[in-house]
């Protein structure tokens, strides 16, 4: 029997598809205060929570203005406004491969299963609607989002709610899966049993190498074998 009793999922480029929008918006809301960034950049904050993003990238692209909040709340409401219309209306938005089988497959196991991201909740709301996983008894267990704990990504935080939330009683029983650095930096941070990155969103596998996860995949189908061996 599997010691995981968890899989914390991230959700953009890890269980619903992401074709670059996330990133596309960013660099989108940036522009519309005439700060232009580096495409290649933004992709490195892909994960974390977006009001920490901002400040970071203004740390190092704009450091005259890394400490002006009204901007960066500004350019946070502008991002939530755009994936917000996005989300509403993206008629590609669809849950990645296997994803739902792999959630009921977990839940089949008494595995819990939830969703963390470095989104604000009115976004995910929005995300969970359109996919019909607002129901979350059948097929999802716990969702948090980044507003809703004091550190978002790399901290632990989320993790630790949802691990007292569903009475998870050791983070070893835990295994968190994203497609990004900070997200292997926030299972390790958390002390996670495993810690897999997926290769199906911001970073490719040989992107991913470097932060050393347990694990790296292309297709979530490919976890459960490594939980029934966990």
């Amino acid at each position: 029997m599997s010691s995981i009793r968890l899989v914390v999922f991230d959700i953009a480029g890890t269980t619903v598809r992401d074709k670059g929008n996330v990133a596309e918006a960013f660099l989108t809301a940036f522009r519309n205060f005439g700060i232009p960034m580096p495409p290649a950049e933004v992709k490195k904050v892909m994960g974390f929570r977006k009001m920490d993003a901002i400040a970071l990238l203004l740390e190092k692209f704009a450091p005259e203005k890394k400490d002006d909040e009204m901007l960066i709340d500004r350019i946070h409401t502008y991002f939530i406004d755009k994936m917000i219309e996005f989300y509403r209306n993206d008629e590609t938005l669809a849950p990645l491969p296997h994803a739902e089988a792999v959630f009921r497959a977990l839940k089949q196991r008494g595995i819990k299963v939830a969703l963390n991201t470095g989104f604000t909740r009115s976004i995910t709301d929005t995300i969970l609607h359109r996919l019909r996983w607002d129901d979350r008894s059948t097929l999802i267990d716990q969702v948090i989002c980044s507003d809703e704990v004091a550190q978002g990504r790399p901290h632990a935080d989320m993790i630790e709610v949802l691990m007292d939330d569903l009475g998870i009683g050791s983070s070893a029983q835990v295994l968190k899966v994203g497609d990004t650095e900070v997200d292997v930096e926030e299972g390790r941070n958390a002390a996670c049993g495993k810690v897999v990155s997926v290769t199906t969103g911001a970073y490719t596998r040989e992107q991913l190498l470097p932060y050393g996860p347990d694990f790296i995949i292309d297709d979530l189908q490919e976890l459960l074998p490594i939980i029934e061996q966990a």
